[in-house]
């Protein structure tokens, strides 16, 4: 049996007792085509793609490395963080409700 929890709030979600959402995530690198160069068309692209498939088959890549690719992301969220996360998905209430004290 496949154990789930809430990404949020941490609460198990079982099947048949409670709906379960998901939330998918992508985060990757604008592109404006109006900004390609003539650098840009003389680059090997193909070269760069086969280096970085060899560093991976090695074992060489680092995946915690933030190369500006694509960056996928996968949360199991229960029905209240589900309504929370859809009222402030970026948390800017939560941050904006931070107080400090006067020392």
């Amino acid at each position: 049996m496949v154990h789930v929890t809430c990404d949020l709030c941490g609460k198990e979600l079982r099947p048949g007792e409670e709906q379960r959402y998901v939330v998918k995530i992508e985060v990757f690198a604008s592109h404006d085509p109006n900004q390609l160069t003539e650098e840009d068309l003389d680059d090997d692209h193909m070269e760069e793609i086969s280096q970085l498939l060899a560093e991976e088959a090695c074992g060489l890549a680092d995946p915690s490395e933030d190369n500006g690719g694509s960056v996928h992301r996968r949360y199991d969220l229960c029905a209240a963080c589900r309504k929370r996360y859809l009222t402030d998905p970026l948390s800017r209430e939560a941050t904006l409700n931070l107080s400090f004290s006067e020392n």
